[in-house]
């Protein structure tokens, strides 16, 4: 009894620790079906065929990529030079002996910022802020249903261990039963071990309600295309080793970066567009008056300076394009620190993961309880209750995995 009581011990000890300096990857959980219906797929690949999945038939994702495509002809729309005029006129004389006059009028207005590409320029910046956007959609929901299957992963596991433990306090209860049929033991210990068993097939029901839960979800995202998930292991994500030169690649994939970049880019191109629409409007043409006896033909010019009309213009657009650019540098200050934040959480959880696997591997108590409770040594509570700490200390090391993956899905989320 003593030896078990300072095995627990040394046991919640060891998982308190957490191994500062060990390296490597997670151990892989050896996994253990409770009722023949969970397989072992477990391969990222299956992970991302979800995904894949997911990306082609999940309906909100084609209504994005839809309103992108829409919003895109809209930024085209305009560009062009203002369409021709053209004006006839026919007047009657007074009196009707000199007969009518008619006037024949064809101009066409010269927009500098058209002609010089300008407005162009803006509506390609303002079509890759669109194409930004959706990629941060696609983003966030491609690692909204990466975190699910991570949940689905903990939930497959924890199912196959809360069946193994079922299939134990079965047997046991069983046993106690028969020793009670047989007058061997008592109704006591008989409830004792039917409440334990009540128990683990309470928490089987609720994981598997969680399970269905998250495959509603699952399903939900891929278009309402029904969707099975039976991994049980995790893909065993690895830490980067050179912090610096990874968040740098972050950086060039990230569309919070990319979109601050290009929204500058943009503030750019307008700025360019508000000095231009100071310029003097210009509008030639041809123009000719017919009357009896009189001809006249030739072209016509007018222009229009714009004095007041487009006074605050370019400050308005400094001012943004100002604010464009702060916006991008505190963007780029925040990613990297938030980034940092989330290499070091993933690092600390990692070490939280390995640390529960070496004590779950070193501190495995169930034979020795099994057997110190059919010699008597200790008594049906005391097993339940150090099987109870073990099957706690498990459910822990599956939580940290879970937390471990769930933070590198996050961090990883702009390779997506």
């Amino acid at each position: 009894m003593n030896k078990i009581i300072l095995a627990s011990a040394a046991f919640l000890t060891s998982l308190a620790a957490i191994a500062q300096n060990h390296t490597g990857t997670l151990p892989i959980r050896s996994a253990r079906e409770d009722s023949g219906t969970i397989s072992l797929l477990s391969n990222k690949n299956d992970i991302e065929a979800v995904l894949d999945s997911i990306e082609s038939n999940n309906l909100s994702l084609k209504a994005l990529s839809k309103e992108m495509k829409a919003n895109q002809l809209l930024n085209k729309t305009g560009i062009a030079l203002p369409d021709p005029e053209v004006q006839f006129d026919y007047l009657w004389g007074e009196p009707a002996e000199i007969g009518g006059r008619r006037d024949f009028n064809i101009s066409q207005s010269i927009d500098f910022a058209t002609v010089s590409g300008t407005r162009r320029k803006l509506a390609d910046a303002q079509d890759g802020l669109l194409e930004i956007g959706f990629r941060a959609s696609r983003m966030a929901l491609l690692l909204e249903a990466e975190q699910i299957c991570i949940d689905l992963t903990y939930c497959n596991a924890l199912i196959s261990e809360i069946g193994s433990r079922l299939r134990s306090a079965t047997i046991l209860t069983q046993g106690y039963e028969k020793q009670l049929a047989e007058g061997n033991t008592s109704k006591l210990e008989v409830n004792k071990i039917r409440l334990s068993l009540s128990g683990i097939q309470g928490e089987l029901s609720r994981t598997r309600v969680e399970k269905d839960n998250l495959i509603s979800r699952l399903t939900n995202l891929n278009g309402g295309k029904p969707m099975t998930f039976d991994i049980l292991e995790y893909p065993g994500s690895e830490l980067p080793e050179d912090f610096d030169s990874w968040s740098a690649d972050a950086a060039k994939a990230s569309p919070a970066i990319a979109y601050v970049r290009q929204n500058a880019l943009v503030g750019e191109k307008k700025l360019a567009l508000s000095k231009m629409s100071s310029y003097p409007e210009l509008s030639a043409g041809y123009m000719s008056e017919l009357v009896p006896g009189n001809n006249f033909r030739g072209i016509s010019v007018c222009l229009s300076i714009p004095l007041w009309s487009n006074r605050n213009n370019v400050r308005q657009a400094k001012a943004a394009l100002a604010a464009a650019q702060f916006r991008q540098q505190d963007e780029t200050v925040r990613f990297y620190g938030k980034l940092k934040s989330m290499y070091e959480r993933a690092y600390g959880l990692k070490q939280i993961a390995i640390s529960y696997k070496e004590s779950l591997k070193s501190l495995d108590n169930s034979e020795m309880l099994k057997k110190a409770l059919d010699k008597g040594e200790i008594s049906l509570l005391d097993y339940i209750m150090e099987t109870n700490l073990y099957y706690d200390a498990v459910k822990g090391s599956l939580a940290a995995e879970r937390d471990y993956e769930s933070a590198m899905a996050e961090l990883q989320a702009a390779m997506l």
